[in-house]
């Protein structure tokens, strides 16, 4: 019986978004820690997967294409990650773009918002840590606030200044839940939600969420995650198995030295449980 894969990882970020590696480097990465599976979910963007997967093919490494489309639900932003999408699927290329518009006015916004508040030039700067400026984002606006010396690292902008009520926070719409997982299944690809445990929602909430992302075609949750103590890993394979959820494990590596876990090296998921890559 295959074993394949040994060690899958189901999300993760490139230069193409806001990681800090070009997406060969994150495929030669991946590679040497092992990780025989490997999905490349940029924010909002089907960019880096092209030279994903030229550098993938050469490695070895099987590469699932994805992404991560940013969602507005119940005034608060998640995440869904979608695999194995076409990434020439006309209405999922139509989607993405319109959110990357909404995402560089967004950062232009915060932009302002810094400046008003005396760190004038985050937006100009943050220019400069993003391949394509219509990708830029938080992250590249708290590097370069690192990078200007007022804060010691992104973790610590994000507390000061760019979490949800900090005074560079601009909120914004994203797409809908439903348009979402439309364009990832119009696409031929599987529905996740990353990262659950991160989202500021209460228990009704949380299963509001799900309810609504089952009833619109979602199949899978981030069980094992970067983001994930133990008790939350168990609690979302708990979901899991009570939903009847393919279960996903994802680093939701960004770079080294902003990511709590590098590629590949999160714990197995625990038994009892339907792996997403069953369906890939």
């Amino acid at each position: 019986m295959s074993t394949f894969p040994r060690n899958p990882d189901l999300h993760c970020h490139s230069t193409a978004s806001d990681g800090w590696l070009p997406p060969a480097e994150v495929v030669r990465r991946a590679h040497a820690n092992g990780v025989d599976l490997l999905a490349l979910t940029d924010h909002d963007t089907l960019a880096g997967l092209d030279e994903a997967s030229a550098e993938a093919e050469v490695l070895g490494v099987r590469l699932v294409p994805g992404v991560e489309i940013s969602v507005t639900f119940a005034s608060e932003t998640v995440h869904i990650v979608g695999l194995g999408v076409d990434r020439h699927d006309a209405a999922l290329n139509v989607g993405l773009a319109a959110l990357r518009e909404g995402r560089q006015q967004r950062a232009q916004r915060m932009g302002e918002a810094l400046a008003g508040i005396g760190l004038p030039g985050v937006y100009e700067g943050a220019l400069r840590f993003a391949q394509n400026p219509e990708m830029v984002g938080r992250a590249h606006l708290a590097r370069q606030i690192v990078a200007s010396g007022h804060m010691p690292d992104v973790g610590t902008v994000f507390r000061h200044y760019l979490a949800k009520g900090k005074p560079g926070y601009v909120e914004h719409r994203w797409a809908r839940l439903e348009d979402a997982v439309g364009w990832i299944r119009g696409a031929g690809g599987v529905a996740v939600i990353a990262h659950p445990a991160r989202y500021r929602l209460d228990d009704i909430g949380m299963e509001h969420l799900f309810d609504r992302f089952v009833a619109c075609g979602g199949e899978g949750v981030e069980v094992v995650s970067g983001a994930h103590s133990d008790d939350e890993v168990r609690r979302y394979a708990e979901l899991a198995r009570r939903r009847g959820l393919l279960a996903s494990r994802a680093s939701d590596f960004h770079g080294a030295g902003e990511s709590r876990i590098d590629l590949g090296a999160c714990p197995p998921l625990p038994d009892g449980l339907t792996p997403v890559w069953t369906r890939l």
